[in-house]
């Protein structure tokens, strides 16, 4: 399997133009996906999404793994 990427601009006319390498045999059956990343968000939700990490019980026990992950490597010092 072989796996390309192209990003791109949808433009006005909501057509894109997928160019294909020549060494890709001609009828040669693919898949095509497409994955629309999600808008940046402002400044005021980014911090909004913080405030609410704080409190979400799922967020904190990945960062008590986390920590407990790195804890043998923060214990060596420099």
């Amino acid at each position: 399997m072989e796996a390309l990427r192209q990003i791109v601009r949808i433009p006005r006319d909501h057509e894109l133009k997928i160019r294909v390498p020549n060494n890709i045999p001609e009828n040669e059956t693919v898949e095509v996906i497409l994955i629309i990343k999600e808008k940046p968000k402002n400044f005021k939700q980014r911090i909004n999404d913080l405030k609410y990490a704080s409190k979400d019980n799922i967020f904190l026990e990945d960062m008590q793994d986390i920590l407990r992950d790195f804890e043998p490597v923060d214990s060596e010092g420099w």
